[in-house]
């Protein structure tokens, strides 16, 4: 018979109570023994649900108390020196120094996870660099589910996408530490066959890569190594195909293969002409990525072409990857709509699909004869709805002319409009938009929503609010100012909130990067802007000085990959939906004498296919759209774009041709190594190369800042230079931005003398 499993659910909990456990002890005012005890908690609540749905297989190990590959470097004893760690256990608090720092020493990178918005802590090597068992958190784990009954799966970072997925702080080879590394693998896996575990999954997701062949050489000795374990291997590629790496796949000695069916459903029938006799394959068919119900009946029939080929005992039904990416549980969202309702599932409702597809196969469709029925009605009713076509906007979409996408003149000449209208010093500073959300801030949007304030009252209150970012700004003599986005409860959300075609929850939070929740819009529908969405707040803002205000959008791209986006027509199409709707913002706000206008873009490194040679056409339609936006502008209006936590080096080319005048990167935690790509490039418009790690709780110092911008001369000219943090500062509480700030205009002080 198939089985139902499942490679992961969401670690937040349904009303994030994994985020208020973490937060509270970090402020203090909980211990460690709390927290282990909310954790587990939210765990066996996790277990239960997945077990009670009928899952054969559930999985364990997938819980984090930060992020999975920080685990994986507790588990392997790779702690950077600087940290001070004792060599024993990996501690809470060594634990959290590496995602956060400590003192002196400065926290981990930290990086998208493929082409998701979750970011994951970068490992750190050298050639120094040994590992050992230093946390035993996924066998405790797995004995823990044990005791409750539960048989599960244990989920581990294959060693091989740990390490490519890692970086050297000197220059050696990282793929030299393997055979050290593979030896806390082994000892891992006997601890767990010893504890009972009968499979376990290793996630190798760096499979549907293209690879180099000196690291995919490595995959049949690493594997040789870890199968003499008395323990089965189901081995875990997702967000897109193997390809080449398939036969690669299939000859290692491994008992099972999982295949994402939903980014690459055409990999299933070369997968069942080559795959091994005594192979199983997983099959991805449920979207673990996105909200949208499944097309049961489409995926029944590729799981019988499936059965008929290896019989159903060789199939695992599964998610296409982990369901880190969904919100919880459907079930909590009582504010949606029942038409909106039924053409959705979150996480737990995903995995019934699985469980119910893997029914079907098994017993017969009659089996599973209303849920079926009830899906096919689903489906039906989703295609007709007149909510989802807009044909205005899609007229306007067809309209859309090369010209459109043209600033009225070229940089060099852009920019002398620009010095002559704005008269900035050199090394100008700014912020990247957003200042602290304090708790009076979140505590009056609750009221206000809840109908407990009255709107005069919440507006008067963020009036207030926005002045003294403002006064604050001028204190400490900053150059640019922005207006501190108080009103702004998310910089997606924010915007889909004043779109056609955007649905929202109240409980669809998604891990982002930690404590870091992020609830993302729904796109159910053609996207229009019915009225100015920023204006009124920015030139209240720009009443307030005579120093230039930014207007603050986000970009068409990011707002589209943040988003949970239909899936009943192109990506593309649906981002020049968006891009239409912000060029419209752009020009109303230069109407309105708002003379720099940032349109932040952090996401448009995370969209690029995992594949090279879908480049090209992704990055054509997604700067286009960025153009689209900005090329509205006036050449003396100066348009920012602002990126973090990507790696930028092989899409330069790119960036350049979207052509913003100021563009400001995350940098302050590679210690400007990301500049190396700028220098080597040529990059011609201004850069701001972040100065101040806003993920962290420490305050840099004025030299540690000075230090930095010193970096950044030697790549940038002074007179392109930009002196800003790394990203917006609403997570930080004001007792470190205050001082911050004042550091960082310090420090461009010091470098203009």
């Amino acid at each position: 018979m198939a089985l139902a499993t499942n490679l992961g659910f969401p670690r937040i909990g349904p009303d994030r109570e994994l985020k208020k456990a973490v937060e509270k002890f970090w402020a203090g005012k909980s211990d460690a023994n709390e927290l282990i005890e909310s954790a587990a908690h939210i765990r066996r609540a996790n277990w239960m649900r997945q077990k009670q749905l009928g899952l054969n297989h559930v999985p364990c190990g997938d819980f984090s108390l930060y992020d999975h590959v920080l685990d994986t470097i507790a588990m392997t004893g790779a702690v950077p020196p600087r940290f001070g760690w004792s060599g024993a256990r990996v501690d809470l608090e060594t634990y959290f120094a590496m995602a956060r720092g400590r003192g002196t020493a400065a926290a981990l990178e930290m990086t998208k996870w493929f082409d998701t918005n979750y970011h994951y802590i970068v490992p750190e090597f050298g050639r120094d660099t040994s590992f050992r068992l230093a946390s035993e958190k996924i066998i405790e784990e797995f004995k823990e589910a044990k005791s409750l009954g539960i048989s599960t799966r244990p989920v581990l970072l294959g060693p091989l996408s740990f390490l490519f997925l890692g970086k050297c702080s000197d220059d050696s080879d990282r793929f030299a530490l393997l055979d050290s590394l593979l030896k806390v693998y082994e000892d891992v896996l006997d601890k767990l066959a010893a504890a009972g575990a009968e499979w376990i999954q290793i996630d190798e997701p760096i499979l549907v890569l293209d690879l180099p062949e000196s690291v995919r050489s490595l995959f049949e000795r690493a594997y040789a190594k870890l199968s003499a374990v008395k323990i089965e291997i189901l081995l875990a590629a997702y967000f897109d195909e193997l390809r080449e790496n398939l036969d690669l796949a299939f000859r290692l000695p491994v008992k099972a293969v999982h295949l994402d069916l939903v980014r690459a459903p055409g990999q299933l029938e070369l997968a069942l002409k080559s795959v091994p006799k005594e192979k199983i394959l997983s099959l991805g068919v449920v979207d673990g990525r996105n909200v949208w119900r499944s097309d049961l009946d489409r995926i029944l029939t590729a799981l019988k072409t499936a059965a008929a080929a290896l019989g159903k005992d060789r199939i695992f039904v599964a998610p296409s990857c982990a369901l880190l990416h969904t919100p919880v549980d459907l079930e909590l969202e009582r504010d949606l709509d029942d038409e909106l309702r039924s053409w959705l599932a979150f996480a737990v409702q995903k995995t019934r699909e699985v469980v119910t597809l893997t029914r079907a196969l098994n017993e017969g469709e009659h089996a599973v004869a209303d849920a079926l029925a009830a899906n096919r009605a689903a489906a039906a009713a989703r295609r007709v709805s007149r909510r989802i076509h807009n044909p205005t906007v899609k007229q306007r979409v067809e309209k859309i002319t090369p010209e459109m996408l043209e600033r009225e003149a070229p940089f060099s000449l852009r920019r002398r409009a620009q010095q002559s209208a704005l008269n900035l010093p050199e090394l100008p500073t700014t912020t990247i938009g957003s200042f602290p959300q304090t708790k009076e801030i979140r505590s009056a949007r609750a009221d206000f929503l809840a109908g407990r304030m009255k709107s005069a009252e919440y507006e008067s209150m963020l009036k207030r609010e926005m002045e003294q970012v403002v006064r604050f700004q001028e204190e400490i003599d900053l150059d640019v100012l922005v207006h501190g986005e108080s009103e702004r409860s998310d910089m997606v959300e924010y915007f889909g909130e004043r779109l056609d075609g955007f649905a929202f929850t109240r409980n669809g939070w998604v891990q982002s990067y930690g404590s870091r929740c992020v609830r993302p819009p729904i796109i159910f529908g053609d996207v229009a802007r019915p009225r100015p969405m920023t204006v009124d707040w920015t030139t209240f803002a720009q009443s307030l000085t005579k120093r230039p205000m930014k207007g603050m959008l986000t970009g068409p791209v990011t707002i589209l990959q943040w988003s949970f986006v239909r899936d009943d027509q192109l990506r593309k199409i649906t981002c020049e939906q968006i891009a239409l709707a912000i060029r419209d913002e752009v020009l109303n706000l230069e109407a309105a004498g708002i003379g720099v206008i940032q349109i932040d873009e952090p996401a448009i490194r995370e969209g690029l296919p995992l594949r090279r040679d879908r480049w090209n056409d992704y990055l054509t339609w997604a700067v286009d759209s960025f153009r689209l936006s900005a090329a509205g502008a006036r050449s003396a209006t100066q348009i920012h774009t602002h990126m973090c936590y990507s790696e930028f080096n092989d899409m330069l080319a790119a960036i350049a041709r979207m052509d913003a005048d100021v563009i400001s990167i995350e940098s302050s935690r590679s210690k400007m190594e990301l500049l190396r790509a700028f220098r080597d490039y040529q990059y011609p418009n201004d850069v701001g190369p972040g100065v101040y790690d806003i993920h962290s709780p420490l305050v840099p110092s004025v030299e540690d800042m000075e230090e930095l911008l010193r970096l950044a001369l030697q790549v940038i000219p002074r007179e392109r230079l930009w002196v800003n943090p790394d990203c917006g500062l609403k997570t930080r509480a004001w007792k470190e931005v205050r001082p911050a700030l004042k550091n960082m205009v310090e420090a461009a002080r010091r470098l203009r003398a």
